[in-house]
């Protein structure tokens, strides 16, 4: 039982305990953001973008000194700036708000924190989780180190999550000027492109780049003028859900350098890149269980225990993704790890199981789709029936006969969809990411289906029944992306290699 550090040794800041008798802590900075960004911020987004910025650059004494030089996870909390609470607007704020009013001040993550983030509700209702800045900076530089050296940064996602923050951290430690898109404006290829050229005139011969999530990069590679924006700049990281083979091999195709990462809001964003770990993060497996931890990691949850230390001083965070390390000797380290799906989101039809996630890989690649997920609905026949639910590409919608046909070939008869839903989107949840369970129940309708209980595990589908291949089972299995965090217990498990050093 072994965890794997692909380059071994600690970030620069890693996360430390509070020294005895902190005291409390200041309450958070409440940050309005997205929708609820002030008057003018639409008008002038990079400047708005540079004040968050700066604000942010504080708390992770970027580029001054902090208590006499005393790293800031060394200081006590009445020499920290309050930690930044983004609040998007709408009545999840005050969920927000909520979670924190109760808790003591000397609350050890909440005192310890620069951040405070939601998870994005994957697994349940979200939690704050309390970010320091040992952990955010450690993912900033790991990024930095990872990716080739400092950039400047396009920030194209909101800041109601991680993944924004972290767009504005890696541009903290690298000491330049953020670009952004209008906050709380709808995402458009013509918004994305303007702030993209902004960016690399701004950069110069350095280093320009974004990150994006998978819905945002299917829209820019529609667009052309889009898409020369995106293969002049050095790398477009793409997280916050699975990426689609076929989408990945069509970026390359235009020339777009994507990086893909993985991560949870509990390590600061992505803390894997192309399947290895950042400097100072680690990756382990408890069974197929993905686990991560290392300097990357949060404190832990507003309101809840700190995560705590194992027997060697490394804090975890369990996921809900299943996965596995593979060897490459091109890796650090010699391997990469491979998220192969969320563990429930498996569907059992005709007692056999099928991986959405696969499915929807090979799906994807099919004429016709431009975005696919794969769910399952109750079937008198078969427990559950896997649907494909579609927004089709603008030439023209697929037949179920072909999807049917690709799947089969491909992971057997089990996984070919027996419907097909189109719609003009998929449902979404933060950040984009395609939201399962809300296929499910559309599909659910679309076949007139009873309900089922809300369960990602076992993910209904829709409209209209398949044609023929004789007396076949069916099932699901499941993908994500950002990993959902719970904190890891006891004993490591599973096949990592030993930590390795590069």
């Amino acid at each position: 039982m072994s965890s794997w550090s692909a380059h071994g040794g600690s970030s620069p800041t890693p996360e430390q305990p509070l020294p005895e008798g902190s005291g409390a802590s200041p309450a958070p900075l409440e940050v309005p953001v997205d929708a609820a960004a002030p008057p003018g911020a639409a008008a002038d987004p990079d400047r708005w973008a540079a004040g968050l910025q700066e604000l942010l650059a504080e708390r992770l004494a970027v580029g001054r000194p902090a208590g006499a030089g005393t790293p800031p996870s060394l200081l006590p909390p009445p020499l920290l700036p309050p930690a930044l609470l983004p609040l998007p607007g709408g009545p999840g704020d005050d969920a927000l708000r909520d979670q924190v009013a109760p808790v003591p001040g000397d609350d050890d993550a909440l005192a310890a924190a620069a951040l405070l983030v939601p998870t994005s509700g994957s697994t349940g209702a979200p939690r704050l989780v309390a970010l320091g800045a040992g952990a955010v900076a450690a993912s900033a530089r790991g990024g930095e180190t990872l990716l080739g050296g400092p950039a400047h940064w396009l920030l194209a996602l909101p800041l109601a999550h991680v993944a924004g923050w972290n767009v504005l951290a890696r541009g903290a430690v690298a000491g330049t000027a953020p670009t952004a898109l209008p906050p709380g404006r709808p995402f458009t290829a013509a918004a994305f492109t303007a702030a993209a050229r902004r960016v690399r005139r701004r950069a110069g011969a350095g280093a320009a780049r974004t990150a994006l999530v998978p819905t945002q990069l299917v829209r820019l590679l529609e667009d052309q003028d889009a898409t020369t924006a995106l293969a002049d700049l050095d790398a477009v990281l793409l997280g916050g859900a699975a990426a689609a083979p076929a989408l990945l091999a069509r970026a390359a195709a235009a020339g777009v350098r994507v990086v893909t990462t993985y991560g949870a809001t509990e390590t600061c964003g992505g803390c894997v890149y192309d399947g290895v770990p950042l400097p100072g993060a680690r990756v382990r497996l408890s069974g197929d269980r993905v686990v991560l931890g290392g300097d990357v990691l949060a404190r832990g949850y507003v309101g809840s225990a700190p995560f705590a230390p194992d027997a060697v001083g490394v804090r975890w965070v369990e996921t809900a993704d299943a996965g596995v390390l593979e060897d490459d000797p091109a890796a650090p380290g010699g391997r990469r790890l491979r998220v192969l799906g969320r563990l429930d989101d498996v569907v059992v039809t005709g007692g056999e199981k099928v991986a959405p996630a696969a499915v929807e890989a090979v799906l994807a690649d099919v004429v016709g789709v431009a975005e696919v997920l794969v769910v399952g609905v109750p079937d008198e026949r078969w427990g559950a029936a896997v649907v494909a639910v579609v927004r089709a590409s603008p030439s023209a919608p697929p037949a179920l006969e072909d999807l049917r046909a690709a799947a089969a070939a491909a992971l057997g008869r089990a996984a070919a969809p027996r419907a097909l839903v189109l719609v003009e989107d998929l449902p979404r949840r933060a950040l984009g990411k395609p939201d399962r369970r809300a296929a499910a129940a559309l599909a659910r309708r679309e076949r007139g289906a009873p309900s089922a209980p809300e369960s990602p595990g076992v993910a209904p589908a829709g409209s209209g029944d398949a044609g023929a291949l004789p007396e076949e089972a069916g099932g699901e299995d499941a993908s994500g992306e950002e990993a959902g965090g719970r904190e890891a217990g006891g004993r490591e498990a599973g096949g990592g290699p030993a930590p390795a050093g590069g």
